[in-house]
């Protein structure tokens, strides 16, 4: 079967982990994109590598903590060296509970340095690329808690609130210079075993049997929307987006 037609052009996703990291790989890749996915531990990279070549897509994995300033700089030009880049997304989680009495200063801290501050070195980076390129796109994986702040959630809120917060601030900046910046709020549970494990937890072993279809999102349903948002006509931009499936109350 034959692959994607390829595209003299590359897509660098920092936090490349299971679920909507891999998937936004997968969907670019399936576009003709090369792909150049980060995350901490490179050999679980490995799987994604090997799904994506057998269908004809290119992927490149590399590891990256990407709360270190000179790895994340390091990655992008990496992605950018070979092929024009045109899109860079921003996919770190940090999705911690803790109540508040029990929030030390380190939880706090790399919650925030994760969520936050490895954003804005990606985002800042990406900029920089995008700058030499003409433009492009940088986008940002948000969460409920980017727009409200939940029971045991202050430093990912805080975190998630501040990432949004400098999203806002770059796609001001750069929209006028040709570059698309956008902030998606992934407002409900994603089919990951993290949350189907939550979910027999909290209601039982018979819980997950009970969920209508399509009540928890799929990672590749999440992903054809970032590859969606590239392709927008800058005439139409959309800066922040919602996603939550058709059950969701909210």
């Amino acid at each position: 079967m034959a692959g994607p037609e390829p595209r003299n052009a590359a897509v660098a996703v920092v936090g490349a982990g299971d679920y909507i990291g891999g998937a936004i790989c997968e969907a670019f890749a399936a576009d003709g994109y090369r792909v150049f996915g980060g995350r901490r531990n490179v050999e679980q990279l490995a799987p994604l590598k090997a799904k994506i070549e057998a269908a004809g897509g290119r992927f490149e994995g590399r590891a990256l903590d990407a709360r270190q300033e000179i790895q994340v700089a390091d990655f992008v030009a990496w992605a950018d060296a070979d092929q024009p880049l045109e899109a860079v997304i921003f996919n770190v989680g940090g999705n911690v509970n803790f109540p508040i009495l029990d929030t030390t200063e380190r939880v706090f801290r790399k919650v925030w340095e994760m969520a936050c501050q490895a954003g804005f070195y990606t985002g800042r980076e990406a900029a920089r690329a995008l700058l030499e390129r003409g433009g492009g796109s940088i986008f940002f994986t948000g969460a409920t808690a980017s727009v409200r702040g939940g029971s045991g959630y202050a430093a990912f809120a805080s975190a998630k609130a501040g990432l949004r917060a400098v999203a806002q601030s770059m796609a001001r900046e750069l929209g006028p210079k040709n570059i698309h910046v956008a902030h998606l709020i992934i407002d409900a549970g994603v089919d990951t075993a993290f949350v189907r494990q939550r979910i027999v937890t909290a209601r039982g072993e018979d819980a997950l049997d009970a969920l209508p279809a399509d009540t928890l999102m799929n990672p590749a349903s999440i992903a054809a929307t970032y590859l969606t948002l590239h392709k927008q006509a800058r005439d139409a931009w959309t800066f922040e987006l919602d996603l939550r499936p058709f059950a969701e109350t909210w």
